[in-house]
């Protein structure tokens, strides 16, 4: 399977933080926001990558984490010119997924959770339909929404609904087989001018080909889309730790723990911060270093 990070778009809601710089550099806590779901797209076993952006925040990304193989990936990039919904990344990066199946990750997205990693690689290794995971939510309405029937199995899923059928919002993770490309060739933008995710989705579900997981309140979903998120976010890693001495959202770990580097590779990235860096420090001690 093969992952794809998109971090696109114009990030209004943070204006005027993201007038000059796109949205997934900007820092959670002690790291930039990219290194989140990378580290949870490297946690379900995905080695190949891109990561998608605008002509203008591209370069920066390939500065910020070159070609991967300092982590044990390998790293693609490609542009998004234009924001033209969630959905259109299976279209600019059919080539980069050719036979095999996809993972898309949107790059503001930050998991957290003892079981969380388990069912994403449960997930990546599905390779027939489709697997996305939802998360009970205060305020549905702002999100895509699963309708589930009495015995748990979903009935549909709606784009930001006025009202909404559940509480279970759909979260910016998602895997696919790779009929995903020509799915996505043969959905028609929305009224606001995008390629909907939630109409790929729903021709999974039509065609029984979708399993939904539901995240239980053992795993945290945070949206960093807006100022209070952002900041919320960041409290959140803080706070995890610096109590538990659990590193969150760390690309070094997730690579250590699937076997793709050694701690001498940590420590000769690592080799370029001042010894007392407050991440070095945090992925060290996680380490038991």
């Amino acid at each position: 399977m093969k992952g794809i990070i998109l971090a696109g778009g114009k990030a209004t809601r943070l204006y005027p933080l993201t007038q000059v710089i796109s949205k997934q550099l900007l820092p959670v806590y002690n790291k930039p926001m990219i290194y989140y779901p990378l580290t949870t797209l490297m946690q379900a076993g995905i080695r190949e990558i891109l990561i998608i952006s605008t002509p203008h925040d591209l370069p920066l990304y390939e500065e910020l984490l070159g070609n991967g193989s300092n982590i044990g990936i390998d790293l693609q990039y490609k542009v998004q010119p234009e924001p033209k919904g969630l959905a259109e990344a299976f279209l600019i990066g059919e080539s980069f997924i050719g036979n095999d199946s996809c993972s898309l990750i949107l790059g503001d997205n930050l998991f957290f959770g003892s079981r969380f990693k388990e069912s994403t690689k449960r997930a990546a290794k599905n390779n027939q339909g489709a697997s996305i995971f939802a998360y009970h939510v205060d305020k549905p309405h702002a999100y895509g929404v699963v309708e589930f029937d009495n015995e748990n199995r979903a009935l549909s899923i709606v784009e930001k609904p006025e009202k909404p059928r559940s509480n279970y919002a759909v979260t910016g993770l998602y895997f696919y087989d790779n009929d995903v490309i020509e799915i996505a060739k043969s959905i028609q933008p929305s009224g606001r001018g995008e390629m909907e995710i939630t109409d790929v989705n729903s021709i999974y579900l039509e065609n029984k080909n979708l399993k939904v997981f539901t995240l239980g309140t053992g795993t945290a979903w945070l949206d960093t889309g807006t100022h209070d998120s952002l900041i919320e976010a960041s409290s959140f890693v803080r706070t995890i730790e610096n109590r538990q001495g659990i590193a969150i959202g760390s690309p070094e770990i997730a690579a250590f723990e699937n076997k793709w580097i050694e701690v001498e590779q940590i420590k000769e990235n690592f080799s370029k911060y001042p010894s007392n860096h407050r991440y070095t420090e945090s992925i060290l001690k996680s380490l038991n270093t």
